[in-house]
């Protein structure tokens, strides 16, 4: 396999974290572009992996830094919109910008992240994950897209989120509780790139939906994690009316934990129908398998070993 030199947008982030260490293995050049390098400097650890700190959405510096790329990688996505931050501008705005920097220095290699059920739905956040998408298949490029169900690992979004509102709430009101989805491992995730990196022949002009082998709902997850942990918490399920309004308020919340968009987002299951990873020769990981390791031990369990710690004096 050939070495390759390769930009990353969004390498610091959940997926790009893990997907840089994975493609350096492999002996690729890796340059991640960051809005504050000296915030990541850790990324910079490893073979063949520099960070520079880059405003991906000026033209002309975009295009200094994919210059004479063989590839780019555009993993940059928001789950919820700023001010500044939105679903149009990091998901639509930005893919153009990086289709053209691709067009006009000659790069004709791109990798997209997107989103199962991308342009389906009233969310804002699938349709313009769908308007990116439509971007890079109506260019000239070599395109590869990848679509995800929900994501999860070490410090993701989904399990380590639904387990820090456990430990506080006595009681959690579930919106959503019946959405479906079938959770994908970060590290599945990663290695699918990383073949279809290494092999053109099976992943140029193609869209691989990722996804796991569990399908899972909400309600179920939620309690699969309050479980694991051994902690004695109600989950309530709301109906949407109830779910929608939590929606609305939990916006103005610290972090943004819910969104009405968010809402409407798990309107749609995110199951695929198409097998995106035995496409690429693989078998998913199962989500029930890693909440022991992704949890640690259970409550009860630090319990019993600080007991223990107590006799021992």
């Amino acid at each position: 396999m050939k070495a390759q030199r390769i930009v990353i947008l969004g390498g610091t982030g959940f997926v790009g974290s893990h997907l840089t260490s994975r493609l350096a293995a492999d002996g690729h050049r890796l340059l991640l572009l960051s809005r504050n390098r000296q915030a990541h400097r850790q990324a910079t650890v490893g073979r063949n992996v520099s960070v520079v700190s880059a405003d991906v959405y000026d033209a002309p510096e975009l295009r200094r830094h994919i210059a004479g790329a063989d590839a780019v990688i555009n993993l940059v996505g928001i789950l919820n919109e700023g001010r500044r931050d939105t679903f149009a501008r990091a998901h639509v705005g930005l893919t153009r910008l990086v289709v053209d920097a691709c067009r006009d220095t000659g790069v004709h290699r791109l990798h997209q992240m997107s989103a199962l059920n991308a342009g389906a739905g009233t969310s804002g956040y699938l349709r313009s994950r769908g308007e990116a998408e439509a971007l890079v298949t109506a260019s000239t490029l070599d395109w590869t897209i990848y679509r995800p169900s929900t994501i999860f690992g070490p410090g993701d979004g989904l399990v380590t989120r639904f387990d820090k509102l456990l430990a506080v709430a006595p009681v959690m009101p579930l919106p959503r509780p019946s959405a479906r989805m079938a959770p994908v491992y970060v590290g599945d995730v990663v290695e699918a790139i990383a073949r279809a990196v290494a092999d053109p022949a099976i992943s140029v002009l193609r869209t691989f939906e990722l996804y796991g082998r569990e399908v899972w709902t909400l309600l179920d997850l939620v309690r699969a994690i309050r479980d694991a942990r051994g902690r004695h918490r109600v989950v309530l399920p709301l109906p949407d009316a109830l779910g929608l309004v939590q929606a609305h308020v939990a916006r103005f919340a610290p972090g943004k934990p819910f969104t009405p968009d968010n809402f409407r987002t798990l309107l749609i299951d995110s199951v695929g129908k198409r097998d995106g990873l035995a496409e690429l020769g693989m078998e998913p990981q199962a989500l029930s398998a890693w909440l022991p390791r992704l949890l640690g031990p259970s409550v009860r369990q630090h319990r019993l070993d600080e007991a223990r710690r107590k006799r021992r004096r």
